[in-house]
């Protein structure tokens, strides 16, 4: 199972990027955003534009579980 590692709404936050101002200049979806809340998995785009936004790699984000 892969989770995330971080908590990603608020390390968003603490990069800048508050729910209006991502929505307003359509950074991410709203259906990812809403993903992204309830701890659900977004998709490889989402994940690449988080890794651009945070300045992280995939790893930093997400791992796998047994």
């Amino acid at each position: 199972m892969i989770k995330y590692k971080i908590n990603v709404i608020e390390s968003l936050k603490q990069a800048g990027y508050n729910s209006t101002i991502i929505l307003k200049n359509n950074i991410l979806s709203q259906s990812a955003m809403q993903k992204l809340r309830k701890n659900e998995m977004v998709g490889m785009k989402t994940l690449e534009q988080l890794c651009e936004l945070l300045d992280m790699q995939p790893g930093d984000i997400i791992e796998f579980k047994k």
